[in-house]
């Protein structure tokens, strides 16, 4: 998968402006509420507004009109239309469209989920599983997958108002009690792309990534899954029993704005319960996210939103999908691994991973070879000369084009296998592919060893072994180098990510429309594919977030993010610390946030932070935006001006802290917990704060007396030095216990400079 199935593409290439007449596709924002009744539909009113800024305008130029997530429209403008827009009062925002890039059989025992009745011994079951609904906004869905089986599924609930719709080899019949939707988005797609595609206007999934995620979320359970013999066993989702509906937005060049906004409105207004997207971009202030802006109209719907935190990793301040209202998702490993070895000549053997399942190579070990000039060690195309390749084995440095794009460029060029080395980017982490030829990945140490062996032996020689499946690695989890970290650039006073979950080396669900490996020479079928990426711990916890709707129905999107963040842990299968796969050090909450997810935990947290919306929009005028801004955000477009502000952001009740000494060093925060456990529950407070820093929580006792029952705390952080120079960043936590639960708050410290 190219770069962990994120697109990467040239956006000055597809919008360039000296083509399609000096028009760009714009997301126009209007104020709904002006509409003048001599319009019957909002439709109506923007085509005419449109028509009237240019003659040529023809009345099919509006892409979408949107509803729910958004009010407003998109088209095709050229800038004076643009600046005549903007220049109206009854349009809030006038924004270009953006590209976003896309960001299991061990998963469920590993979470101890494997019997989901299980997660409710001692609780109520309050509504069935099945009435919970995930939509997931992708690159579609192969319906045929055997995880899409909907035997001894009830009826589809009668609130649903979506369909299945027909295209391109898909017929609606496809559809069935599992899979109760599918719809595609391609318009902002196709205007960009224009000739260049000739991809099927279809739901249908060619890429495969649609379908790992929403079998990841909710697949059904499927015996005898495997690929191509690595990870056998029963595949399954996170909540079996829930039902899903695709959305497919991406495409071979990526995910539009334009388009996701249309498929967030379509699938709030269908009636989904969890929406699940694993797709983002960089960061940007909110007014100007449409991602951002239509999930807070879900969560405002009481629709759960869980995003990929990305895979820009590790390095600092690289997430997206960063809202508190968006569950932001980064991604650990589990305790399955795919060993493979490499034997140098010297006797020594280098342990790595790969998911290489043909002949191999023989048992005589072969040449090996590593080429340092004109980009040669990064394998990539054109770079190998046969000559000097055939017959041998490769050392190929990671980084650049795609993993599995190495392993073909050293086939083409006739070698007959690959060693992957880590460079100091990705550190120890180790990722399996599905390689056309024999190849074994390693970590960065080992590969510096096989480094230096290439340089001081005369003649190097390598074999090349593969070892299967094996269980119950140590340690794990481990947080994955790839997973994007923080802190958040857009609002550094909410902590991000949230949480991890399992997001390498996942077995899911595939598409027999391309290869394990997405490459165009992969001929190879496979109903089950193993991948990584914060795209694959996204849909993990969008199906624990369902199976917690099921069994609170009551619950608030807030509420259900709050048990996630509150009950996971930060300790490793070993009892250590959760470690960071870059470079082997402790990991710290800018990669793990709360820590890993524990949903037998998260079912009965005890207490949890919720948010309404009213709280989410005095948080959003607490963010310096003037009114149109705020506006464009919080869906309110009759608002005149914020009522409400919290002061600082980081006063939201969240369930994390993000805390930012500036020239005071007193930062005094208030949050409220809700009592959703027993009755009478006594809670004590436990601190853990760094070296330099006092916190003091009051009072140091909550007493809840009824269920339902809310009570504050606050919590002041003194730093103990006016200034740390602008770096060492710190962490702490925040502690209520009883006998039965933890409810744990990470706290991470951050000193700005100043004059």
């Amino acid at each position: 998968m190219a770069s962990l199935l994120w697109f990467w593409l040239c956006l000055c290439f597809l919008l360039d402006p000296s083509t399609a007449d000096d028009k760009r596709t714009y997301i126009v924002q209007m104020n709904h509420h002006l509409k003048p009744t001599s319009y019957l539909t909002h439709h109506d009113w923007y085509a005419d507004s449109l028509q009237s800024l240019a003659s040529t305008t023809t009345p099919d130029a509006i892409l979408y009109s949107y509803t729910t997530a958004y009010h407003g429209f998109s088209a095709s403008l050229d800038l004076e239309q643009v600046e005549a827009l903007r220049q109206s009062d009854s349009v809030l925002g006038v924004y270009e469209d953006t590209l976003y890039q896309l960001h299991t059989t061990r998963t469920p025992e590993f979470l101890g989920i494997q019997d989901e009745l299980g997660l409710w011994t001692g609780q109520q079951l309050n509504a069935p599983a099945h009435d919970v609904i995930i939509g997931v906004l992708d690159t579609g869905v192969w319906p045929e997958s055997r995880s899409f089986d909907d035997a001894g599924m009830p009826a589809v609930p009668s609130r649903w108002r979506g369909q299945c719709e027909e295209g391109e080899d898909f017929k609606p019949t496809v559809c069935n009690k599992k899979l109760i939707g599918a719809r595609k988005f391609s318009k902002g797609f196709r205007l960009a792309a224009g000739v260049i595609s000739k991809e099927k206007d279809s739901p249908r999934d060619q890429d495969g990534h649609g379908t790992h995620t929403s079998t990841t979320a909710a697949g059904s359970q499927v015996a005898n899954a495997s690929l191509f013999g690595f990870a056998s066993g029963t595949a399954r989702g996170m909540a079996v029993h829930a039902r899903v509906a695709t959305y497919k937005v991406c495409w071979k060049t990526g995910c539009f704005g334009s388009d996701i906004l249309a498929g967030m409105d379509r699938a709030i207004s269908d009636g989904v319960d969890v929406l699940s997207m694993s797709l983002g971009g960089g960061s940007a202030p909110y007014y100007r996210d449409t991602i951002a802006i239509g999930a807070f109209k879900a969560m405002e719907m009481g629709v759960f939103v869980s995003c990929s935190a990305g895979n820009s990793g590790p390095a600092k301040t690289s997430l997206a999908n960063v809202a508190p209202w968006i569950m932001t998702v980064g991604a650990g490993t589990l305790d399955r691994d795919f060993p493979a070895y490499a034997i140098l000549g010297n006797g020594k053997r280098a342990t790595g991973v790969s998911l290489y399942s043909g002949k191999g190579m023989g048992d005589k070990p072969v040449e090996l070879v590593y080429f340092t000039g004109n980009s040669s060690n990064l394998c990539l195309s054109g770079s190998l000369q046969p000559e000097a390749v055939r017959g041998k084995v490769v050392f190929c440095d990671r980084g650049v084009n795609p993993r599995v794009e190495k392993g073909q460029v050293v086939k083409e060029a006739g070698g007959i296998g690959m060693i992957l080395g880590n460079t100091a980017e990705s550190g120890e982490e180790l990722v399996a592919d599905s390689h056309l030829l024999p190849a074994v990945a390693v970590g960065r140490k080992t590969g510096d060893e096989i480094r230096e062996y290439l340089k001081t032996e005369a003649n190097p020689m390598a074999l090349l072994r593969f070892g299967g499946t094996v269980l119950g690695v140590k340690p794990s989890p481990v947080v994955a180098a790839f997973s994007s970290r923080g802190p958040n650039m857009v609002t550094p006073q909410i902590l991000k990510p949230d949480v991890i979950g399992p997001g390498v080396n996942i077995l899911a669900g595939w598409s027999e429309g391309i290869g394990p490996t997405g490459l165009e020479t992969d001929t190879r079928k496979t109903q089950f594919n193993i991948m990584s990426g914060t795209s694959m711990s996204c849909p993990h916890i969008s199906g624990l977030a369902a199976l917690l709707k099921a069994a609170h129905p009551g619950w608030s999107p807030s509420a259900i993010k709050s048990a996630l963040m509150t009950t996971a842990y930060t300790l490793d299968n070993t009892r250590s610390p959760l470690r960071d796969a870059a470079g082997g050090q402790p990991s710290t909450p800018w990669a793990h946030g709360a820590g890993h997810v524990d949903p037998h935990k998260a079912i009965s947290p005890g207490l949890v932070y919720d948010i309404s919306t009213e709280e989410y929009i005095a948080f959003v005028c607490s963010l310096g935006y003037d009114i149109k801004q705020v506006q464009a955000v919080v869906n309110r477009p009759n608002m005149t001006a914020c009522t409400k502000r919290l002061g600082d952001p980081g006063r939201l009740n969240y369930p994390s802290f993000s805390v930012l000494f500036g020239k005071s060093r007193v930062v005094r925060y208030t949050r409220q917990l809700t009592n959703v456990g027993a009755a009478g529950s006594v809670y004590n407070v436990e601190a853990e704060a760094p070296q330099g820093v006092e916190v003091r929580v009051k009072p140091k006792q909550l007493v809840f007396k009824n269920v339902g029952d809310r009570m504050r705390y606050t919590v002041t952080f003194v730093s103990q030095r006016q200034q740390r120079g602008g770096s060492g960043d710190a962490f702490g936590s925040i502690t209520w216990k009883n006998a039965e639960n933890q409810v744990r708050s990470p706290v991470a410290f951050g000193w700005e400079r100043f004059a």
